[in-house]
């Protein structure tokens, strides 16, 4: 058997970002709800919920970042704790499209009423949320490249930040026009657009979670490279999946001359290593002649 070790998740390197994204974000809330039901705006309402889940999504990063990174005392999780942050990422899914579908439901139940809104307010509250949202995104940005985690709380923040440019054009319209359906229109575009992001994060997630083979990786790609190690002569039983972002993991067997098997299970670690990113990787390597160790099917 034989192992690489990897440098730690993506994720909680880049935590100080989700910490100062947090405080932000969780003191304009509160401003943002009170506004919301003052001036009587529901596309500041939805973008107050945005605020919510960005806030709750936040939170959860955090702690997932902070289990991720707790050694195992139980004996029982052998990978660590490293998922919790890919689950982290399945409650911002959950949130957002939970804040879509209220935000179009909320608007649904206002065709045909005209709501009074105080569109003065309703704007100068979105102009600070708007630059609140620009400075996590900022904070964010290069984290969410690296950690689906983080990707999660940027995606949710991103989306934010579209609620607050609705917000501002919405009060602008509505001003303009004295028609209060653009706030109800604005609206239902902004919970359409939190939930073609979540369903694409939620693919992702699921991606992780079902082990497939990861993004950018090709499972023929990795075998041909280990095939051509000098020694090798056939590889089977490979499987390659991710732990958590920037975690990937492989299996295989290596059908090699008994006297290179130590240089082959060098080599296949470093080529796995450099070439792929697989962070750990388990390799067995056995002679031709090796019986008892039929394929299996999956």
């Amino acid at each position: 058997m034989g192992s690489g070790h990897g440098h730690g998740h993506a994720g909680a390197k880049h935590r100080w970002r989700l910490v100062v994204s947090f405080a932000l974000i969780g003191s304009f809330f509160v401003v943002e709800l009170i506004f919301g039901l003052i001036t009587g705006s529901l596309s500041l309402l939805s973008d107050a919920g945005h605020m919510a889940a960005d806030v709750v999504t936040l939170g959860a990063a955090l702690v997932a970042t902070r289990i991720a990174s707790r050694p195992d005392t139980t004996g029982r999780r052998s990978y660590g704790s490293y998922r919790a942050e890919v689950f982290a990422s399945l409650l911002a899914v959950a949130l957002m499209i939970g804040v879509a579908v209220y935000v179009v439901v909320e608007a649904i139940g206002r065709i045909g009423e005209q709501a009074e809104i105080s569109t003065g307010p309703m704007m100068i509250v979105g102009a600070i949320g708007l630059l609140i949202n620009l400075v996590a995104l900022f904070l964010l940005r290069s984290g969410a490249a690296e950690s689906l985690n983080v990707k999660g709380a940027y995606l949710e923040v991103m989306a934010d930040t579209a609620g607050s440019v609705g917000v501002i054009v919405a009060g602008w319209l509505v001003s303009s026009t004295g028609n209060p359906v653009w706030d109800t229109l604005v609206a239902l575009a902004i919970g359409a657009f939190v939930a073609i992001r979540a369903v694409g994060l939620g693919r992702q997630v699921f991606a992780v979670l079902g082990q497939h083979v990861p993004e950018g990786m090709s499972a023929d790609e990795v075998a041909g490279d280990l095939k051509a190690i000098d020694g090798v002569e056939d590889v089977h039983d490979l499987h390659l999946w991710t732990l958590t972002s920037g975690m990937h993991v492989a299996t295989a067997h290596l059908v090699a001359e008994e006297s290179r098997s130590h240089a082959v299970l060098d080599q296949a670690r470093d080529v796995l290593r450099a070439r792929h990113g697989v962070a750990h990787a388990t390799l067995q390597v056995e002679p031709a002649n090796h019986k008892g160790c039929d394929e299996i099917g999956w």
